[in-house]
């Protein structure tokens, strides 16, 4: 477990760390994520925390303040599906924490890949991640040709 001081109480992570479905959908509702995230699907969030295979997490005192979700092969790369921070704590070095204990948890050479929500566009360059152009989406079978 890493700590780390933020404003006046000390924040403590933890990886994989089990959280709830509830738990979970808190954190994000205080986040511009939630509206993108299925947080009325309560199957579906429990799902995505059980087949997540990196989880580190945030904690002020007994508070769930952030969460780096990832699923990964713990070889060539890994997927970074949430990185969520508590919005009343952001720019507080939570986020950069989180990503670089994902980072730290991989092999050198696993790549660390993520789609940003339109409000982060801006702060993944700023804390190292390099733009790439060539992401692509599938959601409805329907549009497959």
């Amino acid at each position: 477990m890493n700590d780390i001081s933020s404003t006046d109480q000390s924040i403590k992570y933890k990886v994989n760390e089990s959280i709830t479905a509830t738990q979970f959908i808190e954190l994000l509702s205080k986040t511009t994520l939630g509206a993108r995230r299925p947080l009325d699907q309560l199957d579906t969030v429990e799902a995505m925390l059980t087949n997540a295979n990196l989880l580190i997490t945030a904690w002020q005192g007994a508070n769930l303040v952030g969460v780096a979700r990832s699923v990964t092969d713990f070889a060539f790369c890994c997927y970074l599906s949430d990185l969520a921070v508590d919005e009343s704590l952001q720019s507080s070095g939570i986020g950069k924490t989180l990503v670089r204990m994902t980072k730290e948890a991989l092999p050198d050479n696993c790549s660390l890949i993520l789609l940003s929500a339109p409000q982060a566009v801006e702060y993944y360059p700023k804390i190292g991640f390099t733009k790439h152009n060539s992401a692509w989406i599938l959601t409805n079978i329907e549009e497959l040709k």
